[in-house]
């Protein structure tokens, strides 16, 4: 092969591999196959910001997630990359474990969402949230959101476990002391004293739903010590608001998340990042009640 030759297939190596890249996009998703438009907006730098972001948090699942939509809704691969992982997850006020726990409340609260909640408990365990405290979390929503949908989640959790080969030992609650008394202290440690009037407020009409309160909510649930006050807090806000119609239950528990430490700015940045898992309107009435928190605060 003379000197002549051997640049020209160099060239046209290149020349393929270039084609080959620009083919697959940012996400590896073949663009032709997505059109015109999706093609031009997967190189912009919502698309390769959120890509990035996605591939941070999930490995291959999130482009494989992306690529099996090419066939029927492309720009609904796009939207999830631009959207919710460039402009949102890509947002600095919470860290990854922080939005994964709020994500994980959200998608529970929600129920029917076992594919999601698979995806996403694979990713907190990614991005470093404990065993312990992934179950923890599933756990703490079913004072808010029952028994059932706790339960599907933990299955979701034992399979995603079970696939990633993640064994750890289960704790268990030791506690000998009073249920009322311990829920009491945490009731108004987390909630202040409106927390107590709440229960006060129950005793001419249904005074053992207080008592239940007190004693499994706070005694039993939020007594448990293997999640912190804040990423219960977390958790709770991201699932009220996912669940919708709680405007009551939030304003208590964005005043607790204030009152455990959380900043107003944390607390909006969680109410925005259910955006992508419960929409617009439910976001946007938590936000009112929000407002009327930090006014009151």
């Amino acid at each position: 092969m003379t000197q002549q030759e051997q640049q020209h297939s160099v060239t046209s190596r290149r020349a393929v591999a270039k084609a080959a890249l620009v083919g697959l996009g940012v996400a590896g998703v073949p663009l032709a196959a997505a059109g015109p438009a999706a093609a031009a907006h997967a190189e912009s730098d919502r698309y390769a910001r959120g890509f990035a972001t996605l591939r941070r948090i999930s490995g291959e699942r999130g482009a494989e997630t992306i690529r099996s939509l090419q066939d029927i809704a492309p720009d609904l691969g796009r939207y999830i990359v631009e959207f919710a992982f460039g402009d949102v997850y890509s947002r600095p006020g919470l860290d990854p474990q922080q939005r994964q726990l709020v994500t994980i409340g959200a998608l529970t609260a929600q129920g029917d969402t076992a594919p999601q909640l698979d995806f996403h408990i694979d990713a907190a365990l990614r991005v470093g949230v404990r065993p312990a405290e992934i179950v923890e979390a599933l756990i703490h929503t079913v004072p808010f959101m029952g028994f059932p949908r706790a339960l599907n989640a933990v299955s979701v959790a034992r399979k995603v476990f079970a696939d990633r080969g993640v064994t750890f030992e289960p704790p268990v609650q030791n506690d000998p002391r009073d249920r009322y008394e311990r829920g009491a202290e945490n009731l108004k440690r987390i909630d202040g004293e409106h927390g107590l009037e709440v229960i006060e407020s129950l005793g001419d009409i249904a005074p053992d739903l207080g008592r239940y309160i007190v004693e499994f909510a706070f005694g039993d649930v939020y007594h448990r010590p293997w999640l912190s006050p804040q990423r219960r807090q977390l958790v709770t806000v991201g699932a009220l608001t996912a669940f919708g119609d709680t405007a009551p239950q939030l304003r208590v528990h964005i005043g607790a998340a204030l009152n455990v430490g959380l900043s107003p700015a944390q607390v909006i940045e969680t109410l925005l990042h259910t955006v992508s898992y419960a929409g617009f309107p439910r976001v946007l009435n938590a936000v009112g009640v929000a407002r009327e928190v930090f006014e009151n605060h």
